[in-house]
């Protein structure tokens, strides 16, 4: 493979992962599903490569740190969807009483989830 053929590969990955980035903040699945597809095939192509020239290692190393930026970008949002949802999920009924002063424990989950009010 040649090096203009390498480097241009790797253009490609790192357009692609801006790419997704975008595509993610604006919630536009389809297209981010495209990118990730084109990611994947980039990157069984540019996993047959050897050697790297040296002049493509700082592509390279930008490649990955985009890629990085990309994966704490959807963990974050991932561990916001799991807090929301945890949140909505928690019991919405104040702790009651019973007449020997034990607490009631009141099964009342997810009630906002559950489209019941």
């Amino acid at each position: 493979m040649t090096r203009e053929s390498v480097q241009d590969l790797l253009q490609q990955l790192h357009a692609t992962i801006l790419s997704e980035r975008e595509h993610a903040k604006a919630l536009d699945l389809e297209s981010m599903t495209k990118d990730r597809e084109q990611k994947e095939a980039l990157l069984q192509v540019i996993g047959t490569i050897d050697n790297l020239h040296p002049d493509d290692r700082h592509l390279a190393k930008a490649i990955q740190q985009e890629n990085l930026r990309n994966a704490y970008l959807f963990k974050a949002t991932l561990n916001w969807i799991q807090d929301t949802m945890e949140f909505f999920g928690r019991t919405s009924v104040p702790t009651t009483y019973s007449q020997y002063g034990a607490t009631n424990n009141n099964c009342v989950n997810g009630r906002l989830l559950s489209g019941r009010i």
